[in-house]
């Protein structure tokens, strides 16, 4: 089927086979076994392993498989691992090309808790220098003769800069090392990172790929070659995503196509209202007018194509008018994650960012009346609504 239909059509049959397995069902089975029975003998029990067949759950499934592919062909990759959550796929990519004395190049404005990971990893004798991925003379300057993995999000949170993927893998590639890309904020709808040039992208799953907010997963891919070390950590790390998320998951993502498509048209008319209204005194999205990152943004996201679900917007410092506002509104209300089918907001100073000292968060542009929205599948002209009906709030 490949390259013969749309890339919706494609994604809606990709993942749909199990290996060995002589049924087609219309729905992915799931598979709660624990372990997988081998008939015969020792000779067997040895092809059975050399053969990479369904054997142990820790170390291969068959639901594990379908999401695997069908992520690789949303990627555009040809390996995907799966993950128990994002961050168990970020710390595997990390750790399986990471080792003491070498050097990590990450983004300046990454999730909070990535900013922690990496901040572990020193523990561990690895070095890291934060770089703002989207200026490659920043990254040019961070780059040591140890470096070994440049690593960053497409469009951070909670402030939408871009990281340049083209040029970061340029710099990347000519020392040697491997650029990893995290896709979540946007997803391969908006943007494909390893056509860009990334060598291996993840996704927290839990977010807009699974998107009813009842997963917890992740995944990363890459080329066979670059996830080699990936998959054969995984087992040993026991990061490995369960069965019944991964069958939710699956199931989830028959509409993602539906879903990704409203969401990001939802934002852009919902970013682009939002800084039109005087109450707001900033607005954290690619379309809208004062955008920093404009002639990135026209080079990383396709044509036509949206620019991803996220956006983030900055009122007045005031908490209780900030208070008042978050009560007046009708549809959107706080929620501690992102990419659901509904929209919701957080407050990155007292939650995702909420462990940075303040000297730290004034420098990745996360003020007290920063607050992030991940836009669901509403009528936009009802979102736009809800905000600036609550945003009069700021009139009294």
């Amino acid at each position: 089927m490949k390259n013969e239909f749309d890339f919706s059509t494609q994604m809606l049959y990709a993942g749909s086979d199990i290996k060995n397995f002589p049924l087609k069902p219309e729905s992915a089975p799931l598979f709660m076994a624990t372990a997988f029975d081998i008939d015969g003998d020792l000779d067997d029990v040895e092809t059975a392993y050399n053969n990479h067949d369904y054997t142990y759950i820790r170390t291969i499934s068959p639901n594990r498989d379908m999401l695997a592919e069908k992520v690789s062909f949303m990627e555009g990759g040809e390996k995907s691992a799966i993950f128990s959550s994002g961050m168990s796929a970020i710390l595997t990519v990390l750790m399986s090309y990471l080792k003491a004395g070498d050097h990590l190049i990450a983004g300046d404005t990454l999730y909070g808790e990535t900013i922690e990971l990496i901040e572990i990893l020193e523990n561990y004798g690895i070095e890291y220098t934060f770089a703002d991925l989207g200026n490659l003379k920043a990254v040019e300057a961070a780059m040591k003769p140890n470096t070994k993995v440049i690593y960053g999000e497409t469009a951070s949170n909670p402030c939408m800069a871009l990281a340049d993927i083209e040029g970061c893998a340029e710099i990347a590639h000519k020392a040697g090392a491997v650029l990893v890309i995290d896709n979540t904020f946007v997803t391969a709808y908006a943007v494909k990172c390893l056509a860009k040039g990334a060598d291996i992208v993840i996704n927290s799953l839990t977010k807009f790929v699974g998107g009813h907010s009842d997963v917890l997963l992740g995944s990363a891919t890459g080329s066979a070659e670059m996830m080699a070390p990936v998959l054969k950590n995984q087992p040993v790390f026991g990061t490995a995503g369960g069965n019944f998320n991964i069958w939710m998951c699956l199931r989830s993502m028959q509409t993602l196509g539906l879903r990704i498509s409203k969401q990001m048209e939802n934002a852009d008319k919902l970013a682009r209202a939002l800084e039109k209204d005087p109450h707001v005194v900033k607005v954290n999205y690619p379309t809208v007018e004062k955008y920093p990152q404009k002639e990135l943004a026209h080079a990383l996201f396709a044509e036509g194509g949206g620019c991803g679900a996220m956006l983030s917007f900055e009122m007045p410092a005031d908490r209780a008018k900030i208070n008042e506002f978050m009560k007046r509104l009708k549809i959107c209300h706080y929620a501690p994650t992102l990419g659901g089918l509904k929209t919701t907001m957080s407050h990155p100073c007292t939650s995702s960012h909420r462990e940075l000292t303040p000297e730290m968060r004034a420098e990745l542009g996360i003020t007290e009346g920063l607050m992030r929205i991940s836009v669901g599948i509403e009528e936009a002209d009802d979102l736009i609504k809800d905000f600036t009906e609550a945003l009069k709030a700021f009139d009294e």
